[in-house]
């Protein structure tokens, strides 16, 4: 399977690269394009400065330019909290997605919108103040009006970017989980 792997508002950190090999031992072709064009934050706080400094319309520019010369391979999109959303934004523009892998991160679905079918999975914290409880049913039900076939797995006790070694939000357990999860729904795309 084809994957573009979008990372999280850290930046293109060493949990990415992780991630990405993780994803190529199960034989998958991944890229992992540095939309912050080698920039990455030590704190949320400085991410979130880095993203509005970058700004919402150019990280999506950035994004569509690093998947357009492999989406008419089918491509799987997936991504970290701020790169799931992007992925998220990106599969459902792009007729030819054969999936969405979304890890700790949504985003809002433009009215209209329209996929068939599309298998989505997201994992994410339970709770996660990113992500909070209303705002993840709304989404589900607006992917499912969409057309998507969506799976939600939630983490009770983990933080926000669970599956990152590198952060105190890291939980071991969940992480495997995910990552097991994750691998056998690329499986059945």
């Amino acid at each position: 399977m084809n994957v573009i792997l979008f990372h999280s508002t850290f930046g293109l950190r060493p949990a990415v690269h992780a991630a990405a090999d993780r994803l190529r031992a199960a034989g998958h072709e991944v890229r992992v394009p540095d939309l912050f064009e080698g920039q990455t934050a030590g704190t949320v706080e400085e991410g979130r400065d880095l993203r509005e400094k970058i700004g919402t319309d150019e990280l999506l520019r950035r994004a569509i330019h690093a998947a357009a010369p492999y989406s008419d391979q089918g491509l799987v999109y997936a991504g970290f909290s701020l790169g799931g959303a992007l992925a998220q934004n990106l599969a459902l523009g792009d007729e030819k997605a054969r999936g969405l892998l979304l890890l700790h991160g949504t985003s809002d679905i433009a009215e209209g919108a329209s996929v068939d079918g599309l298998p989505v999975q997201l994992h994410v914290a339970d709770p996660d103040p990113f992500e909070p409880h209303d705002w993840l049913n709304t989404w589900y039900l607006r992917m499912q009006r969409a057309g998507a076939d969506v799976e939600v797995h939630r983490y009770p006790g983990a933080g926000h970017l669970f599956t990152d070694p590198d952060l105190p939000d890291y939980d071991e357990t969940s992480a495997e989980q995910t990552w097991r999860t994750a691998l056998g729904f690329l499986e059945t795309l």
